[in-house]
C-alpha cells in the first residue's frame, strides 16, 4: 500500500509518518514547515517535501506586534488553498491520501478520480461545533472577539463531505461530528500515543509540597480560568501552580480579574525539558472546554504524573477513574478542587496513581499501538 500525507506544520503527522514508514507504506509527506525545521523529525529528506512560504511568514509575523486575528485568518485561508493546489500538482501514484483537516480538498478529489481513497484526519472536534463552543466561552467571560472565519468552516465541511473517511483521536471528537450530522460509519477513532524516548520519569515530587502543572497554550478554550479558581480554593501551605506555555493576547483582561497567588507563569519550555517539570508535579490538569485529545496527558503519565482532565478531551478514553487520574465536567472549578484536596490529603494515593499512569502508557508502546490501528484501518479502507 502507498500512502501520502499532507499536514500544516507537524502536529502528530510525523509520528504517523514514522509508523507508516516502518511498515513500508509511506510514499511522501507534504508539509508547510521548512525542511530546516522538519529535519529534527527524523524522516529522510527523500520522503518529505515542503511548501513553507505562507505558513512561515504567518508564524514570523505573529511574533511581532503587527500580528492580528484578521490578518491570521487571511493568511491561514490563503495557505490552505495554495498548499492544496501545490500538493495536487505533485500527487504521486498512491492508494490513500491522509490530509490533516483543512488540507487536501482538491488533492483528495483528484486521487478519488484516480481510484484512490481520501482520509480527513481531524485532531479536534467538528469545526462548526468547535467555533460555537469557543464563542460561547468568550461571551461567558465578557470578551468581544470575532467568530471563526466562516470560509474555514465551509471548506472544512466540504472536506468532511468529500472524504471517504474521517479519523479523530477521541470519543469526544467523534460525538461532536455525529452531533453535526456526520454518519457514524464514516468516523474512526484512533487515539494518539506518546514518545517514550522523550517522556519518562526523571524524579519524584517534593515531599510536603503540592505542585500542580498545566502545559499548553494559555487561552480561553483551554478552560484556564476554571483551573485558577480551583487552585485558589485549595487550602495547602506549600502549594504551587506552574503554567507552562505562552499566553494568548485575549487572556489579559481575564487574568487581571483572576486570583494569581502562588501561580507561576513559566512560559515556553522545550519539549525535551517537559519531562522534568512533569516528573516533579503531583498532578497535571487539562481543564479544556474543547480539546480533541490533549497529548500532554499521555506525556505526563509517561513521567509518572496522574492527570485531571475534563470530559471534553481524550480523558474519558484514556483515564481509569481514580486509578491513574480523574475526569471532571467542563467549567467546574469545584470538581477540580475536590480532586486537588483528595490528592493533597492522601500522598500515598498520588503515588499509586502515578505508578498506574506510567504502567498504562508504557503498555501502549509509545506510538506503536497508534501505528497498528492505522495500518488496520487503511487496509480495511482500501479493501
Amino acid at each position: 500500500m502507498r500512502v501520502v500525507q499532507a499536514v500544516f506544520g507537524v502536529f502528530h503527522h510525523f509520528e504517523l509518518a514514522h509508523q507508516l514508514d516502518s511498515r513500508r507504506m509511506l510514499t511522501k509527506v507534504y508539509s508547510t514547515w521548512p525542511w530546516r525545521r522538519l529535519q529534527r523529525e527524523g524522516l529522510p529528506h527523500s520522503k518529505v517535501e515542503t511548501f513553507p512560504w505562507i505558513h512561515t511568514a504567518d508564524y514570523l509575523l505573529h511574533r511581532t506586534p503587527f500580528g492580528n486575528r484578521r490578518l491570521a485568518d487571511e493568511l491561514g485561508y490563503l495557505n490552505a488553498l495554495a498548499f492544496d493546489n501545490w500538493t495536487a500538482k505533485r500527487m504521486p501514484v498512491c492508494d490513500v491520501l491522509v490530509a490533516i483537516s483543512g488540507a487536501g480538498l482538491k488533492t483528495g478529489k483528484l486521487l478519488q478520480e484516480r481510484g484512490g481513497r481520501f482520509v480527513c484526519d481531524r485532531g479536534s472536534s467538528h469545526q462548526r461545533y468547535q467555533a460555537e463552543i469557543n464563542l460561547e466561552e468568550y461571551r461567558r467571560w465578557g470578551l468581544e472577539i470575532s467568530s471563526a472565519d466562516d470560509r474555514d468552516t465551509v471548506r472544512e465541511e466540504q472536506i468532511y463531505d468529500a472524504a471517504d473517511a474521517i479519523t479523530v483521536p477521541s470519543t469526544y471528537s467523534l460525538k461532536s461530528f455525529m452531533q453535526q450530522g456526520i454518519d457514524a460509519s464514516k468516523l474512526h477513532r484512533i487515539p494518539y500515543g506518546v514518545r517514550l524516548s522523550r517522556f519518562r520519569k526523571e524524579a519524584d515530587p517534593l515531599e510536603g509540597s503540592f505542585d500542580v502543572i498545566y502545559v499548553g497554550n494559555i487561552s480561553m478554550h483551554k478552560g484556564f480560568p476554571y483551573l485558577l479558581q480551583a487552585f485558589a480554593g485549595l487550602q495547602h501551605p506549600r502549594k504551587r501552580l506552574y503554567m507552562v506555555g505562552s499566553i494568548s493576547r485575549e487572556m489579559k483582561p481575564v487574568l487581571d480579574k483572576m486570583p494569581l497567588e502562588q501561580v507561576e507563569f513559566v512560559g515556553h519550555v522545550p519539549q525535551e525539558q517537559l519531562k522534568n517539570w512533569m516528573s516533579h508535579a503531583q498532578v497535571l490538569v487539562l481543564p479544556s472546554i474543547d480539546d480533541g485529545f490533549g497529548m500532554v496527558m499521555t506525556q505526563a503519565m509517561a513521567c509518572g504524573c496522574p492527570v485531571i482532565a475534563t470530559d471534553h478531551t481524550g480523558g474519558p478514553d484514556l483515564i481509569d477513574e481514580g486509578r491513574d487520574g480523574f475526569v471532571v465536567p467542563i467549567r467546574s472549578p469545584e470538581a477540580i478542587r475536590e480532586k486537588f484536596e483528595l490528592l493533597a490529603s492522601t500522598p500515598y494515593l498520588r503515588e499509586q496513581m502515578g505508578a498506574a499512569a506510567l504502567e498504562k502508557v508504557t503498555k501502549l508502546g509509545g506510538w506503536d499501538t497508534y501505528g497498528d490501528a492505522w495500518e488496520q484501518f487503511l487496509k480495511n479502507l482500501v479493501q
